[in-house]
């Protein structure tokens, strides 16, 4: 014969549990034995708790005093308790505590038992567990989680991978379960790693140590006030005006480096001279002392990648009454001109080789060869010979 409890026994019990009873007692001042205390124990969270003989409760209890703040306290989760037994709507709920509708629906979703009853003492402690720091890391506690980790990331799946392939294999079990961040915080800080040492050297970047997603990237950028590419009229775009030309670095081994400059609508390419370092200031004189002698109509703007060789922009944008846009990050293609550019110019200018050794003479002589290539996009024209055209118009 299955025994009925009064409506309130199991809430009553948790309750109890919650302050400071042991699952034993807070079953028998209800009228339950042990063992229906812990089946309501386990569907109201199965949060850790402690016994010593009546005396016991959760292993880590919300205080007893609580600081002012944001988060909902005791008192207002009883009211969303006494609410929803009384099938009062989020909205009605939320005026009686002064609280908006969102609130109290995430907090009912989040906190809600496995039996779908919110009990108020139980959303109050796990509410206060969640705040808790350090949290203690899921990795050290499950070995067989770690080793599967290990296994996939030696064949070069990624932290977030690893992490939807998990919820995918193992849904119903929470325990073989981890976010992508929980393993980077085990690869990179050793006082929480329970991986191999040597699995960060597994990762595509390499990096020696985490970048935070939330870590403010540009608060340091020298390019934070510049213009960026999308902000470049549209007669960049379609090539119809000339004197819009985009520029990079032409890198070789030991640091060295040679610039380039390309203007878009006739291709014609300059190289700038960088024989010691491509420092800002060293670039920014070299363009513009390359760029000094054209006429105002052929200097119109200049789009350079975000490299902190141009960081000295606003110097060059004054000497040469000119604008400088810069491309997203990570997107060379946005100079699609000057990468094709680039790629001819290896023929001279070899990966991997000393690039110092060439005298201003020697990109002189390179540049103009370059220059007078036909080129098919020009329908066999020259860039050479486009650029005399338009200065031949000008003058």
């Amino acid at each position: 014969m299955v025994k009925l409890f009064p409506p309130n026994a199991r809430t009553e019990f948790v309750d109890l549990v919650c302050g400071g009873m042991s699952i034993i007692a807070a079953a028998r001042r209800v009228g339950a034995v042990h063992q229906t205390g812990r089946t309501w124990w386990a569907q109201s969270g199965q949060m850790m708790t402690v016994s010593m003989g009546p005396v016991g409760g959760l292993a880590d209890p919300a205080p007893a005093q609580e600081s002012p703040g944001r988060a909902l306290n005791l008192a207002e989760r009883g009211m969303i308790q006494m609410g929803l037994r009384s099938g009062m709507s989020y909205a009605r709920i939320g005026e009686l505590i002064g609280r908006d509708k969102s609130v109290v629906w995430r907090e009912v979703n989040r906190n809600a038992s496995g039996d779908g009853v919110y009990y108020a003492s139980v959303a109050h402690a796990k509410a206060h567990q969640c705040r808790r720091r350090p949290k203690s890391l899921k990795l050290l506690e499950n070995d067989a989680l770690c080793r599967l980790i290990e296994v996939w990331m030696d064949d070069g799946w990624s932290p977030k991978l690893i992490s939807s392939m998990l919820a995918v294999y193992f849904g119903d079990d929470e325990t073989m379960q981890v976010s992508h961040e929980t393993i980077y915080q085990a690869l990179y800080v050793q006082s929480r790693g329970a991986l191999r040492a040597d699995l960060a050297e597994k990762l595509s970047l390499k990096r020696k140590q985490r970048v935070p997603h939330t870590a403010d990237r540009t608060k340091n950028s020298p390019y934070k006030d510049a213009f960026k590419i999308s902000e470049r009229p549209a007669e960049v775009e379609d090539r119809a005006v000339p004197g819009h030309w985009e520029g990079d670095l032409v890198i070789g081994c030991d640091g060295t480096a040679i610039g380039t400059l390309v203007e878009r609508s006739t291709r014609f390419t300059i190289l700038l001279h960088l024989p010691n370092d491509h420092t800002a200031e060293t670039v920014a004189a070299a363009m513009i002392r390359e760029m000094g002698d054209l006429p105002d109509h052929l200097r119109r703007s200049v789009t350079w990648d975000r490299g902190t060789e141009l960081a000295d922009y606003a110097k060059i944008q004054i000497a040469l009454d000119t604008t400088l846009y810069f491309c997203d990050p990570h997107s060379p293609w946005q100079r699609g001109t000057n990468e094709n550019t680039n790629r001819l110019l290896r023929f001279w200018l070899e990966k991997g080789s000393d690039l110092s050794v060439h005298a201003p003479e020697d990109l002189r002589l390179i540049a103009a060869k370059l220059n007078r290539r036909p080129r098919p996009t020009l329908n066999l024209d020259t860039p050479a010979n486009r650029l005399n055209q338009l200065l031949q118009t000008a003058a």
